[in-house]
């Protein structure tokens, strides 16, 4: 059993392939989606918006090509390929594409009981 979907297990991979980017198009990859837990791969084309909005967890953004303009409540970031960003749940933040990136999205959500 594989807990990260559309992934190969075992196989060398560039995450940048799994997600291309696209003019004008946003894409997405949900490899992991569990009540206390998501993993998305995100391709955003230059001047595109993921609009401002919350999430129940800590959402860690890791660029892995380009640029992205995140908001986080009213605190503006400018981050790079190969830079990371944490934006603490339930605080209002936004992306905007600078460049067209690509992220890796990780939101780890409160425990849920079994």
């Amino acid at each position: 059993m594989s807990y990260i979907q559309k992934l190969t297990p075992g196989k060398v991979l560039n995450l940048r392939e799994e997600v291309p980017l696209e003019e004008e198009q946003m894409l997405s990859k949900t490899l992991v989606q569990r009540p206390d837990l998501g993993m998305t791969l995100f391709s955003v084309a230059t001047g595109q918006e993921i609009g401002r909005h919350t999430a129940t967890g800590d959402a860690m953004v890791n660029i892995l090509s380009g640029i992205a303009k995140i908001t986080i409540n009213d605190q503006v970031s400018i981050v790079r390929a190969g830079e990371t960003i944490v934006m603490p749940a339930n605080i209002p933040h936004s992306l905007y594409a600078e460049d067209g990136f690509q992220m890796l999205l990780v939101v780890v959500k409160p425990e849920v009981n079994a």
